[in-house]
């Protein structure tokens, strides 16, 4: 998802967007773990994805945007 849309969303959305997504990547994680792992390049995607929310919940909090 593009930060444009992130940023559409309210705080509750973003918050449960940022849950799933952490526990998408603790699956990857196990996946890799256990070389399970098909595509590697989504355990970064997974973690920009969080990244990009995270940045956008601190700057609604903040009231920046």
């Amino acid at each position: 998802m593009k930060a444009k849309e992130l940023r559409e969303l309210d705080l509750a959305e973003l918050t449960r967007r940022e849950k799933e997504l952490r526990r998408k990547l603790l699956e990857l994680r196990i996946q890799r773990a256990n070389q399970q792992l098909k595509n590697p390049l989504q355990i970064r995607e997974t973690r920009r994805e969080i990244a990009r929310i995270l940045t956008i919940l601190r700057e609604k909090k903040d009231g920046t945007r």
